[in-house]
């Protein structure tokens, strides 16, 4: 029985980390060692709330529910997946990554209880949702766009605006402040915005780059 566990123990950690390596090599906010650590953890709870009350169960009249412990991590797990997501300046960020650790917790209960087939499958699955599935629809996702432009005249400021909403930017958002430079002021345009194209970001950024009065550019 020892030996079992913990086979079950290292095989979980071991697809938890796979999953994880994926995450880390897309430099995303959980990477192998979180998702090592949540797999192994949910085996661990999974080992525990079946077979850790064995002792006690030998008087007939306990009667004990295997599920209850184990039943937690579904949802306590979301409280790990809430600390990848970021939202910053109307963009959602972490989604994905949250998911992943969520899944990662159910391939832990799931070696943890035996089923090493279906945790071995459902990692798989994992991997052909983060993976294959992103080359294939590669071309379809959007791209979020940050650009910051600072002029000296407001008829510029606006003409830069329509320029970036006429070259298939979706502008979500956008701020104008007013700074003072010596004796002059500066407008200083801030932009948020999705672009979805079939280009890379390499093509993306040289095409804004050559706007007017670009002072950053951030694609994600």
């Amino acid at each position: 029985m020892i030996l079992s566990c913990i086979i079950r123990l290292i095989l979980s950690g071991l697809l938890g980390a796979l999953i994880g390596l994926e995450r880390e090599f897309r430099s995303k906010e959980a990477g192998f060692r979180t998702h090592f650590l949540v797999a192994v953890g949910s085996a661990l709870i999974m080992l525990v709330s079946k077979y850790g009350f064995s002792d006690i169960l030998i008087d007939h009249n306990v009667e004990l529910d295997p599920s209850r412990i184990a039943a937690q991590v579904v949802s306590g797990i979301g409280f790990l997946g809430a600390g990848t997501i970021i939202i910053h300046k109307q963009f959602v960020r972490g989604l994905t990554t949250a998911a992943g650790i969520w899944a990662t917790s159910g391939i832990g209960l799931t070696i943890g209880s035996g089923m090493y087939t279906v945790g071995i499958s459902a990692t798989i699955l994992v991997f052909i949702g983060l993976e294959i599935l992103n080359k294939f629809f590669k071309n379809t996702t959007s791209h979020m766009l940050t650009i910051e432009i600072h002029s000296e005249s407001k008829e510029s400021i606006k003409s830069s605006l329509d320029l970036i909403k006429s070259k298939n930017i979706e502008v979500i958002a956008y701020e104008c402040k007013e700074q003072k430079k010596e004796n002059d002021i500066i407008y200083c345009l801030d932009i948020r915005g999705k672009v979805k194209t079939e280009e890379n970001k390499e093509d993306i950024y040289s095409e804004v780059q050559d706007f007017e009065n670009i002072k950053s550019i951030r694609i994600e």
